[in-house]
């Protein structure tokens, strides 16, 4: 899929609210980061997180602040950015997983 149309982003939750009222940088870099996923390429900083569900990968942004968007691009119709936040420990914390995984939940239902 390398190269093709780009893919439209599904934002869940307040994701896209939550990256808007970001730094400038920090958009601009998590932006980018997107824009490559949509093209059909990785991400320039990422890692996957298999351990919360298959497909979920992990875009990180590391700056004075670090952040993270959560997203999965395993299906068809679009990237599903699951969650977008400050990273401020080195364990995400079990609320973030939570929210995670119960709109990954969401997505498999098909109640997006």
């Amino acid at each position: 899929m390398q190269g093709s149309s780009k893919r439209p982003i599904c934002w869940l939750g307040n994701t896209r609210e939550d990256l808007r009222l970001s730094e400038p940088e920090v958009r601009t870099n998590i932006g980018l980061q997107l824009l490559q996923v949509q093209q059909g390429f990785e991400p320039s900083n990422w890692k996957p997180m298999d351990n919360i569900a298959p497909g979920i990968r992990e875009i990180r942004y590391t700056g004075p602040k670090h952040y993270r968007v959560i997203y999965v691009a395993k299906f068809e119709d679009c990237i599903y950015v699951l969650h977008f936040f400050e990273k401020k420990t080195q364990k995400t914390p079990k609320l973030i997983i939570d929210a995670i995984k119960q709109r990954y939940k969401q997505i498999l239902k098909g109640n997006i």
